[in-house]
């Protein structure tokens, strides 16, 4: 067996009725890096660097005790994407003023890690997540 690995990227390609405000916000208000962008006769397509991409695989009840941890009740859809952010209060904050609809400010998690809850343009469900480390005790 090889050890070079079978995916070597994940991509989640989102849709969004309002191209440019989604590219705006992701882009130039969230922080992340154009790599790449095209367009074809009928539209347009910016690829954005998002660091170091996971798949996290949950079931119905554990989605829904992170949903509860961090929003207070089932809220997401099948589909939402985290980001690991190095303030997430000022993040939130910065994503609010830009147009995302806080749904829970952030909140410090038994996983040892503060996030917050918004819903942003391309209709995604975010949660931005701050690790503390050890500070559990704090």
């Amino acid at each position: 067996m090889s050890d070079v690995p079978a995916v070597r990227e994940l991509r989640l390609v989102v849709t969004a009725d309002d191209y440019d405000e989604a590219l705006r916000f992701y882009r130039d208000v969230l922080g992340l890096p154009e790599r790449a962008a095209f367009s074809s006769p009928d539209g347009r397509v910016t690829i954005l660097e998002a660091g170091r991409a996971t798949l996290e695989i949950t079931d119905p009840n554990h989605a829904a005790f992170i949903d509860d941890v961090e929003v207070g009740s089932r809220v997401a859809g099948h589909i939402r994407v985290a980001f690991q952010v190095g303030d997430s209060t000022a993040a939130t904050a910065r994503l609010a003023a830009a147009g995302a609809e806080v749904l829970a400010e952030p909140t410090r998690t038994p996983w040892n890690s503060l996030n917050s809850r918004l819903e942003a343009p391309g209709s995604l469900q975010l949660t931005l997540f701050e690790e503390l480390g050890d500070q559990l005790g704090d």
